[in-house]
């Protein structure tokens, strides 16, 4: 149902991606803030910084003084529950003294000041005026009031109401004790009480959940019905030699996964994997394999990568070991001049070309193949489901492999990537890489002295900041590479998000080459970059960074095999701590555990960019025992698809996932 709001209010909505009462309704309250008054033990027992919740009524008028920059406000306040006058303190309130009046009866939330013997205020409501004791809070713009909000979530409900149709069967609602979708929303928004918010959370959840796993069920099975001939055998017999005549050894891991994904290749359903692994793992390896015999096959592979450096890094590496075969490689990237670019476009459309590798530029219009067979898709959690989809389209039912640097717990992969099968990387080629993090303050003299180090050794290193031009402090990018300029002069690079692919190019190759042997950078190089001889990396305000991009970014020391160093600069103390697990792993898939338990799954590269939705609410670092019986159930759906009560919620799911293909 549209939206009927003032043109302001609509502006705001859009911003916030709203765009329907439905939309409304669906954006959750960040917490609520309580009003049930604090009983009379709490208040004996109180101690220094409590909060507490009185309520009663004001004795006197309000005084307010004012000072140059602030107010205070103090008052008296007789206290129902404990039969005691409180004296109240109210910072920078100065309007309260015309709002509240004597004897009018509030409910007030404050914190305990022990050693003033106070009350500092933190909110009020008349009491007459609560229509409940737990008020919802929202992530609003700072120009729209919770009030306004809330009236409007409140109007939204009762436009909808007898719409908000029930998609849980009658079976699991009554299994789980769960109640109707709209009872569930009235009960987030307008709880009576915190069982209510348990309640309708519970019911909400479980839904999204449900359909989210019915979607992968689908989309698994579609996927299974797709078939191709193979008219061309794989021969085992070139493909071992292949893998014999290449510089290094295949890990157990690595023997393991090429024989699932030949397994796939020869069979009549199409490759959908997710290849997954740690930093220097080893995937890079086996998609090369994989380019190989969908060669010995007689058809194109096209790698795609998320930026130019990345493809051309591609493509010098399956450069290097294919062309001596006569494997004809094409790198494809948006920067390349028109009469490159048209004789690439050429060789691809005649099959000239049997290895064609680059950014998006791969799913243009204008590009088409002579018979794509396979598509290999890098840090593909940095493109959406739909550009994969579009590139896969490319070919006459292409297989499908995915690679992703990012580990994602086991139990979350399950959850998330339930219609792809998932092979994973576990160990490293030859020896574990010799990386050291450490946690440093902004003034160790660690920074400049292993800076030197590198220097005098021919060694290469990283200097990361969050942010290009504000930092905390002076950490910025520009800060940083302002002060190393002036203290290494002509050694530095600097490379950010804002400069253009050539500038960004000639900063990478400048560095690589060693002309410049210190990079200053934002996380842009946290994908993919290749130097062997860079030992040391340095990353200022590193909690601005989730633990997985923090160890993707050290992924890049240590390539040589030689002892490496990541100094943290961190004099956040507590904070600090979360980076412990940094100093003491070099698991990627512990420090994904880890980020998952601190921060919640968004803050996972290949979660948040993975093209998959949003979830309105479910928080998967603490619902995955309620994603594991949705995906159970969501399976028992599908096998008594023909039983009536599964009619509804198949119906709207089809629907739904036949819409995202076609979007």
């Amino acid at each position: 149902m549209k939206l009927v709001t003032s043109p302001k209010l609509n502006s705001l909505l859009m911003d916030m991606g709203i765009h329907s009462y439905y939309g409304v309704i669906c954006h959750m309250p960040r917490k609520y803030e309580s009003f049930f008054p604090s009983s009379k033990i709490a208040l004996l027992n109180l101690k220094d910084k409590d909060r507490v919740c009185l309520e009663g009524n004001l004795i006197g008028n309000i005084k307010t003084v004012r000072f140059s920059s602030s107010s205070n406000s103090r008052f008296y306040f007789h206290n129902d529950i404990d039969e005691e006058d409180y004296e109240i303190l109210a910072w920078n309130r100065p309007y309260l003294s015309k709002e509240l009046f004597n004897d009018d009866k509030l409910t007030l939330n404050c914190i305990y000041d022990q050693s003033r013997h106070v009350m500092n205020l933190l909110s009020f409501k008349k009491t007459s005026s609560l229509s409940s004791r737990l008020l919802p809070l929202y992530s609003l713009p700072s120009s729209y009031p919770e009030y306004s909000f809330r009236s409007l979530v409140k109007k939204a409900l009762n436009e909808l109401s007898g719409s908000i149709y029930d998609r849980i069967p009658t079976l699991f609602r009554n299994k789980y004790k769960l109640i109707s979708r709209e009872e569930a929303f009235n009960k987030v928004h307008f709880p009576s009480s915190l069982e209510d918010i348990r309640q309708g959370m519970r019911t909400l959840k479980y839904e999204e959940a449900l359909t989210f796993s019915l979607h992968n069920v689908l989309i698994r099975e579609e996927n299974a019905l797709l078939r191709r001939e193979r008219n061309n055998a794989i021969s085992r017999k070139k493909l071992d030699e292949f893998i014999l005549s290449l510089p290094f050894s295949l890990t157990e891991d690595q023997t393991k996964v090429v024989n699932e994904i030949l397994l796939d290749m020869s069979s009549p359903k199409l490759m959908y994997r997710l290849l997954q692994g740690d930093v220097g793992s080893g995937k890079t390896l086996v998609a090369l394999i994989a380019t190989y015999a969908n060669y010995l096959r007689g058809e194109q592979t096209a790698l795609m990568a998320p930026t130019s450096s990345l493809a051309k890094q591609h493509y010098d590496y399956f450069s290097s070991l294919l062309s001596k075969l006569g494997i004809k490689v094409t790198l494809l990237v948006g920067s390349m001049g028109k009469k490159e670019k048209e004789d690439a476009l050429e060789e691809i459309k005649n099959g000239n070309s049997n290895v064609v590798i680059g950014t998006h530029a791969l799913f243009s219009k204008d590009v088409f193949y002579a018979n794509l067979g396979l598509v290999l898709i890098d840090e593909q959690h940095k493109f959406g489901v739909n550009q994969r989809t579009t590139l896969a389209n490319k070919g006459n039912n292409a297989d499908l492999l995915l690679m992703s640097a990012t580990p994602i717990p086991r139990t979350l992969s399950l959850t998330l990537y339930g219609d792809l099968d998932v092979s994973t990387l576990n160990h490293f080629p030859f020896k574990k890489r010799d990386v050291k993090t450490v946690i440093v303050e902004e003034k160790s003299k660690k920074i400049l002295s292993g800076l030197k180090y590198c220097l005098e050794n021919k060694k290469k290193a990283y200097v990361i900041s969050p942010q290009i031009e504000k930092g905390e402090g002076n950490s910025s990018c520009l800060d940083v590479y302002k002060k190393l300029e002036k203290r290494f002069p002509g050694l530095v690079s600097l490379c950010h998000g804002k400069m253009n692919e050539e500038e960004k190019e000639q900063a990478l190759n400048e560095f690589k080459s060693g002309k410049k042997p210190i990079l200053v950078a934002t996380s842009i190089v946290e994908v993919g970059i290749d130097v062997k001889d860079a030992n040391l990396m340095i990353v200022f305000s590193p909690t601005s960074f989730s633990l997985s991009s923090l160890h993707q970014l050290r992924g890049r020391i240590g390539r040589d095999g030689e002892r490496s160093y990541c100094l943290l600069v961190s004099d956040k103390g507590l904070e600090a701590d979360k980076l412990k697990v940094l100093v003491e792993s070099n698991d990627g898939f512990k420090i994904a555990e880890e980020d998952l338990r601190l921060r919640g799954p968004g803050t996972l590269a290949g979660v948040k960019q993975s093209g998959l939705p949003n979830f309105n609410f479910i928080d998967l670092s603490s619902d995955l025992m309620m994603f594991a019986k949705a995906r159970e159930d969501a399976s028992y759906i599908f096998a008594h698809k023909e039983e009536k009560q599964f009619n509804f919620i198949l119906f709207n799911a089809k629907k739904e996932v036949e819409g995202a293909s076609l979007a």
